[in-house]
């Protein structure tokens, strides 16, 4: 009966520590996904709205961690977006696709980064299939990891 439930309480303790480490993921994995062109009628523009494959599937609602480059989109308002590229060569300004960018909802309102700066952030991944108000890829909670 101890050695069930010490086995027990072992497992539990797994589970917990299991849940706290985040997934570490890479940029290529944020690729499994295929956008349609469609009209916006409440904006009246076209957009490209994502469908999510397996891979990325997997990892919605998980804590993940990603290193990128940071581009402030509004510093006073604190919103900052991680990219796959640098300024030059991301979404907003070069020819890279909506996957290769994350918005950062930081846990932290506090925290300034420049431009271009290379960290690696954690966070809670939300996958944002309609809401054209915000990206594709959502970081709740995201914080820096040293």
């Amino acid at each position: 009966m101890k050695t069930l439930l010490f086995t027990g309480l072992l497992s539990y303790v797994v589970l917990l520590n299991q849940t706290d480490t985040p997934i570490l993921i890479n940029w290529k994995r944020l690729t499994d996904v295929k956008f349609d062109r469609k009209f916006n009628k409440q904006v009246n523009m076209y957009f490209l709205y994502p469908t999510f494959g397996p891979a990325v599937t997997a990892l919605k609602g998980k804590e993940v961690q990603i290193r990128g480059y940071m581009i402030p989109v509004d510093e006073e308002n604190n919103i900052y977006v991680i990219s796959a590229q640098p300024m030059a060569m991301c979404f907003f300004c070069g020819g890279a696709g909506p996957e290769s960018i994350i918005e950062l909802q930081m846990k932290d309102k506090k925290l300034r980064f420049k431009t271009d700066a290379v960290k690696t952030v954690s966070g809670k991944l939300l996958l944002n299939p309609d809401n054209v108000e915000h990206l594709n890829y959502i970081l709740q909670d995201a914080h820096l990891v040293k």
